[in-house]
């Protein structure tokens, strides 16, 4: 097995809904944000290449949504989903697996794009299948109002019109392999999944939005998003508390400064250890 990271860019989210409660004279200590209150973040996503499978988890925003709803974002940054791909040594004709932890537009967006007469909507990834859960799917594509903006359809419907959607199923599945097992969080949305990745003697789980960042490490430190903040409280816990005990190497999906942490117990809780790359941290 051998684990790249995916740069697909960077954009910016409000810092005030990126911290929920947490006052601004504190979440800026970590996170500064410009003069209209936004702070930058990372949409890094990773591959994992294990024998004949190559399983891309999160694929960021993509790029066949209009102008109006990019600048909204304010996208920033020179990497992209096909040149970090590339530059790892793969194109989308490789991918044999594309994992969702969940269907927010941020995450999924890339799924999907315009064919060669910009019209008709197909899977990026035509050789994948394209992985999620029943739960989550059944939440995603009939949304609540306060998450439906998050849901476009035009990211997740064509994925099943494919014929190549499927769902993961349980928590120690092996339908990834018998290294990857999933924890499932429902604190964010319904039933976002977390691969906890078994490489070279250590646990990398993927965080996906449950820790976006460093300076959401403690355990108040919960996104104005989440739909069960104090759901979410509980999940942070026990996690934290496990990646602490275990040394587990915790991968930011959008920390846009660092790659990878680790956590240990401190006498405020569960606080920040080090910081590091993949290539870092395994020599790679």
């Amino acid at each position: 097995m051998k684990l790249h990271t995916i740069n697909t860019g960077n954009f910016k989210l409000d810092g005030g809904a990126m911290f929920g409660v947490v006052p601004k004279s504190i979440w800026t200590r970590t996170n500064p944000c410009d003069e209209r209150n936004m702070c930058n973040w990372a949409m890094r996503c990773l591959l994992i290449e294990d024998g004949n499978r190559l399983i891309l988890v999160d694929n960021g925003l993509g790029d066949k949504q209009d102008a109006k709803f990019f600048g909204h974002y304010y996208l920033n940054g020179n990497d992209t989903l096909e040149k970090s791909l590339k530059q790892a040594g793969f194109g989308f004709d490789d991918i044999t697996d594309m994992f969702l932890t969940h269907l927010h537009f941020d995450h999924c967006g890339a799924s999907i794009k315009y064919g060669s007469d910009q019209t008709k909507l197909e899977t990026t990834f035509k050789n994948a299948t394209y992985w999620s859960n029943a739960e989550h799917w059944e939440w995603a594509t009939k949304p609540n109002p306060r998450e439906k903006p998050s849901f476009l359809k035009e990211n997740i419907l064509p994925i099943q019109e494919s014929g190549q959607l499927k769902f993961i199923e349980g928590e120690s599945s092996q339908q990834m392999g018998n290294d990857i097992s999933i924890a499932y969080m429902r604190g964010h949305t319904d039933a976002m999944m977390l691969p906890k990745i078994n490489y070279k003697g250590k646990t990398v789980v993927f965080m996906a939005d449950l820790i976006p960042s460093t300076g959401h490490i403690p355990l108040s430190y919960v996104m104005g998003y989440d739909t069960r903040p104090l759901l979410t409280l509980t999940e942070k816990e026990k996690l934290m508390k496990e990646a602490a005990d275990n040394e587990y190497i915790l991968f930011l999906e959008h920390d846009s400064v660092n790659e990878c942490c680790t956590v240990q117990h401190t006498e405020k809780g569960v606080r920040l250890k080090d910081t590091f790359t993949l290539k870092e941290f395994f020599g790679e």
